[in-house]
């Protein structure tokens, strides 16, 4: 397994990194060929075998090359994130540990859509000095409320309540190509939430550079449907 420890930021305190990384185009490839007893042909043909595989929708292959991410990001991001299900996950556990006092600030606040009820829309019609305010002070407030639960007594697992899902988590992620390319595809599009789309951008940097042909094949086919 190859390793890597090139760190991509992601909103005001997070980050994507890839920690391990197993197979890659040439293991789809060779998962694709051993059904009938071959092997690589060749660069071209390879490459024109995963163009067939993911027009044909033959999706198994790739799920042979494996990644592995440490991810840094907001609790409501994660609770996004973690409905992605075909993927193994160990996060963080504020049970086992103190929480540390790092949370969300975002650039600016949003307007709901009204044409998407889950969706938020760009607006210049918001007092975001007020908004600050108020969400500085809650999110202040609430870390100051959790030390005080600590020293009086109560329990790791019980002070933690207090907090928002601003809070920054993080954990490992592991992911066969198939079902990151899907992730990649669905948390990149423009009704997925600003904050997760910027982790889905950094993410496809990392899936271009390790899976290349892979991508461009996806990126023909599928991931634009």
């Amino acid at each position: 397994m190859n390793q890597t420890d090139k760190i991509y930021r992601v909103l005001d305190k997070g980050f994507v990194r890839l920690v391990d990384f197993a197979g890659g185009d040439q293991r789809a490839v060779e998962s694709a060929r051993v059904s009938f007893g071959s092997v690589s042909k060749g660069e071209e043909k390879d490459k024109k075998l995963l163009e067939y595989l993911v027009e044909h929708e033959h999706f198994s292959p790739f799920e042979h090359s494996v990644f592995q991410f440490h991810i840094k990001c907001p609790i409501f991001v994660a609770r996004q994130w973690m409905r992605h299900r075909i993927a193994s996950y160990n996060e963080i556990s504020a049970r086992y540990t103190e929480v540390k006092e790092e949370f969300y600030i975002p650039e600016k606040f949003r307007a709901q859509d009204r044409s998407n009820t889950q969706g938020s829309i760009e607006s210049d019609n918001l007092d975001n000095e007020t908004m600050f305010k108020e969400y500085e002070e809650a999110i202040k407030f609430s870390y100051k409320t959790y030390m005080r639960l600590l020293k009086l007594g109560a329990a790791r697992e019980m002070a933690r309540m207090v907090l928002p899902v601003a809070q920054y988590t993080e954990y490992y992620w592991t992911i066969n190509a198939r079902s990151l390319i899907n992730f990649i595809r669905l948390r990149s599009d423009s009704h997925a939430q600003y904050e997760i789309r910027q982790y889905a951008i950094a993410i496809t940097e990392i899936f271009r550079e390790k899976m290349p042909w892979t991508w461009d094949a996806f990126n023909k086919f599928y991931a634009k449907k």
